[in-house]
């Protein structure tokens, strides 16, 4: 069951910024050109933030135990209560229903792959997603060095699933990589452990080269 909870996780993280249509004319096409002539391929006026901390956020980190994920390198502090549910070359899920779930995902990409359109394209998308009322707050974030797409849901009319989510890619071991990290729980218990996810999504430690 908890497996099947995993899944269901990831897809929806994977699948709601709705880029297939925007990335169409990029990967889709065998022109050189499409990638120039497709989505934006600069960060713009929007400047590149870094990770801070409120006191209750550092407090929880500097008490949580660094758990690795072994096949990717990548490493977070977790708190107490955030066991191990599933973790391979792909894709890793630890927590619980009652404290949340931290639920992260490799995605390989082809060398030519556009990286820079694609995280451009998620800012947009974000953007949007904000506008709408979908999101409380977006925002280009570097962490460990890596740039990235911070964003994180509004509370809902009815009660679902809250995430707190970064997207941003990497070159590793001869890799293209998206990396898609998410922190999620119920609606109601999200502004409640909202020190945590941040505690958690900002002591990330992400190997490259």
């Amino acid at each position: 069951m908890k497996s099947i909870v995993s899944i269901g996780f990831i897809f929806l993280a994977l699948s709601f910024c709705g880029l297939g249509e925007r990335l169409k004319g990029v990967t889709g096409s065998g022109n050189s050109n499409s990638a120039s002539n497709t989505g934006t391929a600069k960060t713009g006026d929007a400047s590149v933030e870094k990770p801070t901390l409120s006191g209750a956020a550092q407090e929880i980190q500097n008490n949580s135990t660094e758990t690795k994920w072994e096949e990717q390198g990548i490493s977070w502090k977790l708190p107490a209560g955030w066991p191990k549910m599933t973790a391979n070359k792909d894709s890793l899920n630890y927590g619980s229903p009652a404290k949340g779930f931290l639920i992260a995902s490799i995605s390989v990409m082809p060398d030519s792959f556009p990286a820079d359109i694609s995280i451009n394209a998620t800012y947009d998308s974000a953007l949007e997603q904000l506008k709408q009322g979908n999101y409380e707050r977006v925002r280009w974030l570097e962490i460990d060095g890596v740039k990235g797409v911070e964003f994180a849901e509004a509370l809902k009319e009815k009660d679902g699933i809250r995430r707190h989510q970064w997207i941003a890619f990497r070159k590793y071991q001869g890799q293209n990589q998206q990396l898609n990290i998410m922190l999620s729980t119920n609606g109601e218990n999200f502004e409640k452990q909202k020190d945590t996810f941040t505690a958690i999504m900002y002591s990330m430690k992400i190997p490259k080269g």
